[in-house]
C-alpha cells in the first residue's frame, strides 16, 4: 500500500535497506527518508549522447556503451602501482581503459558486462584510450539496449553501490508517493519552480537532462531559503524582548576621536562609518558585516564605532582570533583612543593575572570603555556592566558559540563583524544573510605594491636570493609553511581538495624549514619561528622580535594571514603554496608591501605547468583584486573551503552552487525577508511548514539560543 508523507521515518523502513546496507546509508549521513531523497545525484549519464568508439574523437572527451572483452591486472616496476586493464568494444571497434591504483575494479567489472566510459580518449598503443575514466556498470551482455536514456550516478560509499542506491531510492520513491510540499503554492507559480513532488523524481531519475538540472535548482532554491529563513528567525529569536541601545554619534569623544586620527577618511570608509552610525543610533539592535580587503583601513572606521559607545557612557568589546591581532589593535588604537580620552585595556592569554584582574575589576565597575583581546573575552571572570557594542573581526574564525557566548555578555548589543577575507556578495548573503553589508575596495594608502611570482622547488633558490637582497637592503621577509612539524600530516591545515594540490609527497614545515635556513640557505640571519602552536606569550614575543627588527625572517604557518603589520617585511616565501586557497594567498601576501618600499611574493608549487593548482596560482601573478580572486576561488572550490571554515554550526550546503546559482541566492534572501518582514515568527498557516523545514535543515542555528 502506497505510503505518504513519511519523510521523517528511519530509512529502516524502507525496502531492500536493513542491517549493513542500513549501517553503510548512515555513513553517507542517510537516516531518514527525508536524507535519502535529498541525496540528489552528483552526476548523470546522458546515454542520448553515447558515441561509437570509432567516432570518439582522440584528445576530446566522450561516453561509450560498450561490453567488456578482457579485465586484466598489469604489473608494474613500482609494486605500489597497481594497474587494471579494461578492453571494451562495441560493433565499430575496440577501446582499453586504465585504471590507477584501484584493484578492486578488477572484481566489480566482468567479462560481458556492459559498461559506460566517461573520458578523455587518447590512442596508444594501437588502441583507442581512456585514463581512469568515470565508470558503471550499466548492464549484462544482451541488455545494451534496456538501460536509461538519463542514468542517475549518485554519491556512495563501502557497502553500497550505485546501483543500489538506484535501486534504494527508487523504492522510496514508489511508496511515500507525492510529498507534501512545503513552499506556498504561490512562491512556487511566481518562481516557475517545479512541485517538491515531481522535483524529487526527476532529480533522482530525469527524463531529460535539462529536467535534471531543474529540478535541481528547485531543490537548491529549497536549501538557500531555508537557510535565509533559519537566519531570520534565529535573529528574531535571539532579540525578542531586548531593549537596544540607541547610540550618540556626535559627541565630544567623536570629535576628538576624528581630529586625533592621523588622517581623513576616503570617501568608502566615511560611507561605512555613516553606515554603522546609522545603525547604532537606529533604535533597533545592529548586526552589520563590514568587508574590506587588505589595507583598506577597517580598523579606522571601528575606531570611529568605539567613540560613539565612549559618547554613549556603555561599553565595547573587540574580539580577534590571535593574541597577536589583539595586541595589534591594542597598540594602533591605543593612542587614538587616548587622545580621545577614550579608557581601554588588553586581555589575552598572556596577560599577567594581577593586570588581568585589575582590568576585569575596572570593567565591571565600567570603568573601562573598551577591551581588547581574545576568546579570554568568553571567560566568565570578565562581566560588563553596559556592553553596548561587540566588534568582531574575521568572525568565521569563531564558532557559532563563542561569537554567541561574548554577545551574551550584553543584551541587545550591536554587533559589527569585519573581515579582510574578500567574500563574493553570494557567499555574503548565505554566510550572513541576517546582516547587513558594507564593503570597502580601496586602500586609502596603496603602499609600493606587491610582485607576485609562481615558481617550482627547482627554483627556490630564486626565492632564497630575494630574502638575502631583502635583508641586505634592511628589510624583512617571512616564509609560510603549510605544517609546522614533520610529525603533521597535513589532515588539518588542507583547505584545497585533493584533486587541486600538487603531487608533491613530502611537505615543507615551520620547524624543520626553520633548522635548514639556519644551517645553509640563510646562515648568520636573523630567523626566528611562529605557529599557532605555541602559547599566547611565545607567539606575542616572537612577534614583537620580528616587529622591533631583531629577527629579519620569520618561519611561520598562516597564524599571520590576518591582520599582522610590519611595514619593513618586502619579501615573502610561500612553499606548498597549493595547499592554500586563493583567498588565504591573498591574505599572506597583503603582509608585505606595506611600506615605501615593493613586495615581492614567491609561490612555490611542484604541481604541473596545466594543471588546477598551477591555474589557480597564476590568478595571483594575474590581478590584486581580492573580490576578484574571492569570485575565482568560489568557482574552483566548495563555499566551505573557501574561508576555512569548519565549526559547529557552520554553513553546509549540499545541493547548492554558490557560484552557478547566484540568482538563486538573491531570490531566496530576497523571499525570506519578504516572509519574515510579514510574518516574523512563521505562525500563518502558510509559514509553518516553512518553520519546519528550515529548523529540520539547520537546526545547529536555534541550538545556541536553546543553550543559553
Amino acid at each position: 500500500m502506497q505510503r505518504t508523507c513519511a519523510l521523517s521515518d528511519s530509512v529502516s523502513r524502507l525496502r531492500y535497506v536493513s542491517g549493513a546496507r542500513q549501517a553503510a546509508l548512515e555513513r553517507l549521513g542517510i537516516r531518514r527518508v527525508r536524507d535519502l531523497l535529498l541525496h540528489i545525484p552528483h552526476r548523470y549519464l546522458d546515454f542520448t549522447r553515447v558515441t561509437k568508439i570509432a567516432y570518439a574523437d582522440v584528445g576530446q572527451d566522450a561516453t561509450v556503451v560498450a561490453i567488456v572483452d578482457r579485465v586484466s591486472r598489469k604489473a608494474t616496476r613500482n609494486r605500489r602501482l597497481q594497474v587494471v586493464e579494461v578492453s571494451v568494444m562495441d560493433d565499430t571497434g575496440v577501446l582499453v581503459a586504465t585504471f590507477f591504483r584501484q584493484p578492486w575494479i578488477a572484481d566489480q567489472i566482468k567479462a560481458g558486462d556492459v559498461v559506460a566510459l566517461s573520458g578523455k580518449v587518447t590512442f596508444a598503443y594501437g588502441f583507442k584510450q581512456m585514463k581512469a575514466p568515470f565508470h558503471e556498470v550499466v548492464g549484462s551482455a544482451g541488455e545494451a539496449g534496456g538501460y536509461a536514456r538519463v542514468l542517475p550516478v549518485h554519491p556512495v560509499g563501502e557497502g553500497v553501490t550505485a546501483s543500489w542506491m538506484r535501486r534504494i531510492v527508487a523504492a522510496a520513491l514508489a511508496d511515500v508517493g507525492d510529498v507534501c510540499d512545503w513552499l506556498p503554492a504561490g512562491l512556487v507559480a511566481e518562481r516557475g519552480l517545479m512541485t517538491l513532488g515531481r522535483a524529487l523524481r526527476e532529480a533522482h531519475f530525469p527524463s531529460s537532462t535539462a529536467a535534471a538540472e531543474a529540478a535541481r535548482r528547485r531543490l537548491a532554491y529549497d536549501e538557500l531559503l531555508c537557510l535565509q529563513i533559519a537566519l531570520l528567525t534565529r535573529r528574531g529569536l535571539e532579540l525578542d524582548g531586548v531593549e537596544p541601545t540607541v547610540h550618540v554619534t556626535d559627541g565630544p569623544h567623536m570629535a576628538a576621536l576624528l581630529a586625533a586620527l592621523p588622517f581623513s577618511l576616503t570617501d568608502e570608509q566615511r560611507l561605512a562609518a555613516d553606515q554603522i552610525l546609522a545603525d547604532m543610533a537606529a533604535p533597533h539592535v545592529m548586526n552589520r558585516l563590514l568587508l574590506g580587503d587588505v589595507g583598506t583601513g577597517k580598523t579606522a572606521v571601528a575606531a570611529v564605532a568605539l567613540a560613539a559607545v565612549a559618547d554613549t557612557g556603555t561599553q565595547a568589546a573587540v574580539m580577534a582570533p590571535t593574541s597577536v591581532l589583539a595586541r595589534q589593535y591594542a597598540e594602533k588604537l591605543g593612542p587614538v583612543l587616548d587622545a580621545a580620552h577614550v579608557s581601554w585595556a588588553l586581555i589575552t592569554g598572556a596577560t599577567p593575572s594581577d593586570e588581568r584582574a585589575l582590568s576585569e575589576l575596572a570593567c565591571s565597575r565600567g570603568e573601562l570603555t573598551v577591551v581588547f583581546g581574545t576568546t579570554a573575552l568568553l571567560s566568565e571572570g570578565l562581566e560588563f556592566s553596559a556592553l553596548s557594542l561587540v566588534v568582531i573581526d574575521e568572525q568565521h574564525r569563531f564558532g557559532v558559540d563563542q561569537r554567541a557566548a561574548l554577545r551574551r555578555k550584553g543584551a541587545g548589543a550591536d554587533l559589527l563583524a569585519m573581515t579582510a577575507t574578500p567574500i563574493p556578495r553570494t557567499l555574503a548573503l548565505s554566510l550572513y544573510g541576517d546582516v547587513s553589508l558594507s564593503r570597502i575596495r580601496r586602500r586609502p594608502r596603496a603602499g609600493a605594491g606587491v610582485t607576485t611570482k609562481v615558481i617550482t622547488p627547482d627554483n627556490l633558490d630564486l626565492a632564497w636570493g630575494a630574502v638575502r637582497d631583502a635583508v641586505a637592503a634592511g628589510h624583512q621577509a617571512y616564509i609560510i609553511c603549510p605544517l609546522v612539524d614533520d610529525k603533521d600530516d597535513g589532515s588539518s591545515l588542507d583547505d584545497v581538495p585533493e584533486a587541486m594540490r600538487s603531487t608533491s609527497d613530502r611537505l615543507r614545515s615551520a620547524v624543520s624549514t626553520l633548522e635548514d635556513l639556519r644551517a645553509s640557505v640563510l646562515p648568520g640571519i636573523a630567523c626566528d619561528l611562529l605557529t599557532g602552536r605555541m602559547s599566547a606569550a611565545e607567539k606575542d614575543l616572537a612577534m614583537e622580535r620580528f616587529r622591533s627588527g631583531r629577527t629579519k625572517v620569520l618561519v611561520a604557518t598562516t597564524v599571520v594571514e590576518v591582520g599582522v603589520d610590519v611595514p619593513n617585511a618586502t619579501a615573502m616565501v610561500v612553499l606548498d603554496a597549493d595547499r592554500f586557497g586563493l583567498a588565504t594567498l591573498h591574505q599572506l601576501r597583503g603582509r608585505v608591501g606595506r611600506g615605501d618600499a615593493a613586495g615581492i611574493v614567491y609561490l612555490s608549487c611542484a604541481a604541473k605547468r596545466d594543471s588546477r593548482a598551477r591555474q589557480r596560482l597564476a590568478a595571483l601573478e594575474a590581478t590584486s583584486d581580492g573580490f576578484e580572486l574571492a569570485e575565482l576561488d568560489l568557482r574552483l572550490r566548495h563555499e566551505g573551503e573557501v574561508l576555512g571554515y569548519r565549526q559547529s554550526g557552520g554553513v553546509s550546503l549540499e545541493i547548492s552552487d554558490l557560484e552557478a546559482d547566484a540568482d538563486l541566492v538573491e531570490l531566496a534572501h530576497a523571499d525570506a525577508r519578504a516572509i519574515a518582514d510579514e510574518d516574523p515568527r512563521l505562525l500563518s498557516p502558510a509559514h509553518r511548514a516553512m518553520a519546519i523545514e528550515a529548523r529540520d535543515r539547520f537546526g545547529a542555528y536555534f541550538e545556541e539560543l536553546e543553550r543559553a
